[in-house]
């Protein structure tokens, strides 16, 4: 009996972690913006090596910005509690904080029409997205208070 609770338990434990666990810490997601063609909440991955444009691909599609047409970029961060998975297992768990990573990318088409993207970032891609940024387009991040800075530059 005290096994097949245990069992039970961590099946319990395992799924929740899957379902509240959020954005894998190598994906993207496209949160908002201007871009018609995506729909909000998207998934997908990014990618700042190619030398000319930062690549947001998702099912379906890519969107393309040309470093050369970014005109503004802001990062910050929020914090929110695991209400859910906090009810739904332990009050504990809201003690734990899930920190999610913002990028504002802002750039202008040829015909100088001003577009904006905000996209959520995985934690394991924070740092190189915005650095290789800064290195391309030659624009240095506007980041929203310090916590948001040392996460972006890695503690610095």
């Amino acid at each position: 009996m005290k096994r097949s609770i245990a069992l039970l338990l961590v099946c319990i434990f395992a799924f929740e972690f899957a379902a509240f666990g959020g954005l894998g810490s190598d994906k993207t997601a496209y949160i908002g913006g201007t871009e018609n063609q995506i729909k909000d909440g998207t998934e997908g991955t990014s990618s700042a090596r190619d030398e000319k444009v930062f690549i947001f691909e998702f099912k379906g599609g890519k969107l393309e910005i040309p470093y050369d047409q970014v005109d503004d970029l802001e990062y910050g961060q929020k914090a929110g509690r695991r209400l859910g998975l906090a009810l739904a297992i332990s009050p504990w768990l809201l003690l734990s904080h899930k920190r999610k990573h913002f990028l504002t990318v802002g750039w202008k088409d040829a015909q100088e029409k001003q577009h904006a993207a905000v996209l959520e970032l995985g934690k394991s891609v924070v740092r190189t997205t915005i650095a290789t940024l800064e290195a391309r387009t030659g624009k240095k991040v506007d980041f929203q208070d310090d916590e948001a800075r040392k996460s972006g530059l890695g503690g610095m």
